[in-house]
């Protein structure tokens, strides 16, 4: 529900709302499925939500990684499927030929991303300011106002900086004047026409999820925001940033430090929300070793000409399988959840062992030559079976004075 209240909430406004979401894919593959939908219809029409998620007039959808994984934590061949999936189902449900921007799960970033996002067609992605260096000179509101271009080696892509503080007020709520006097104080100095850009996330905390008319983030702040824009009344006015970066460009160059945004617990550097114990840290050294056999085993299914049938199919289930280990949330809550990671990292050997692919204690795999036919076969991929919960989007709100 609190999903289907934002296009609702944004009906009338086409003028002047303007949205940027973040779906998971596993959310976008919950919202498609014909089971669930007929689970809540009466309380959500999913298929009606996703159709008018396709305004584009109202929304900008921006990529991201399939399970949800903190990207720096996984493998790199990992990060590339998690992409490429997302892609797949975006596509098809969402109807855009492209998504210009990227949001990386839980902002976790690291330099090294960059060649990947602009092989995949990103245009720029979203980083927290916590983490922004500038390397040339610029200024505290040119560093936090205005996009940047990164580079790692021949790469570059764009960069956007979310501010922390402004963010924190608007996941917890915020008052609008209280806002749009924090945006003038913090621009004041501003020679330029400043990119102002809040991320929360969009479906946790009562803020969000209260259904209250006047008492959550879309009646209390959004629609009223709207209001004043429309009638003239506001210095500060949403806009898309695809819209922002046709305008007015990217200035100056930065490096972003390796880290995520700041959770309730932690400050976002060196990842200790998901690395903390030696338990998640261990989860994370598997999804090393297991995803090296996986790979490992593909390579060696294409150098035999096995791309398809009950080999090609094996593999295909082991690698969604790990994907699916790798989701943040089940690092996220310290040890709560990581037994899911390892339930699933456990299937995906099962699977392995299925097809005769071993693997060391190193990762590397070990391969039986394979058989003609496959009888067995392991619990299909379900987000249900998983107890996972679907991540959802993550609300960006930007705002530029006049």
């Amino acid at each position: 529900f609190a999903l289907d209240r934002i296009p609702r909430s944004l009906w009338g406004h086409e003028a002047h709302a303007r949205v940027h979401l973040s779906l998971s894919g596993t959310l976008l593959e919950t919202l498609s499925d014909p089971v669930f939908q007929q689970q809540v219809y009466g309380v959500v029409d999913c298929g009606s939500l996703l159709w008018h998620l396709q305004n584009q007039s109202l929304f900008e959808v921006l990529g991201t990684g399939y399970y949800h994984p903190v990207l720096p934590l996984i493998p790199e061949a990992d990060r590339r499927e998690h992409l490429q999936r997302w892609l797949g189902i975006a596509h098809h449900l969402l109807w855009r030929p492209r998504f210009q921007g990227f949001w990386p799960p839980e902002m976790g970033f690291s330099m090294e991303l960059i060649p990947l996002l602009r092989a995949f067609g990103y245009r720029y992605v979203l980083v927290d300011s916590e983490h922004i260096e500038p390397v040339t000179e610029m200024s505290w509101q040119e560093m936090r106002y205005r996009p940047h271009i990164a580079r790692y080696g021949d790469a570059e892509i764009t960069v956007i900086v979310r501010d922390r503080e402004l963010s924190d007020a608007q996941e917890s709520g915020m008052d609008l004047d209280w806002f749009l006097s924090e945006v003038a104080e913090r621009t004041k100095w501003c020679d330029f026409p400043p990119l102002v850009t809040t991320c929360t996330d969009g479906e946790n905390g009562g803020w969000f999820r209260n259904v209250t008319e006047g008492a959550n983030f879309w009646s209390a702040f959004y629609l009223p925001l709207l209001e004043r824009v429309a009638a003239g009344q506001s210095g500060v006015a949403p806009t898309f940033i695809s819209d922002y970066l046709d305008t007015h460009g990217a200035h100056g160059e930065v490096r972003v430090r390796t880290g995520a945004w700041n959770t309730g617990w932690h400050h976002g550097r060196d990842f200790t929300q998901w690395t903390g114990s030696e338990r998640q840290r261990q989860a994370v050294a598997e999804f090393a070793r297991v995803s090296r056999a996986v790979h490992d085993a593909r390579w060696f299914a294409g150098e035999h000409g096995l791309d398809d049938g009950p080999y090609a199919e094996s593999l295909d289930e082991a690698l969604g399988l790990l994907l699916r280990a790798e989701t943040s949330c089940n690092l996220y809550w310290g040890e709560d959840w990581v037994p899911r990671a390892e339930a699933d990292l456990a299937s995906t050997q099962a699977v392995l062992a299925r097809v005769g692919v071993s693997l060391e204690p190193s990762g590397e795999a070990v391969m039986a030559e394979p058989a003609e036919t496959i009888t067995e076969s392991a619990p299909p991929i379900s987000t249900d079976q998983s107890g996972e919960r679907p991540d959802g989007p993550d609300v960006m709100a930007h705002a530029r004075p006049d």
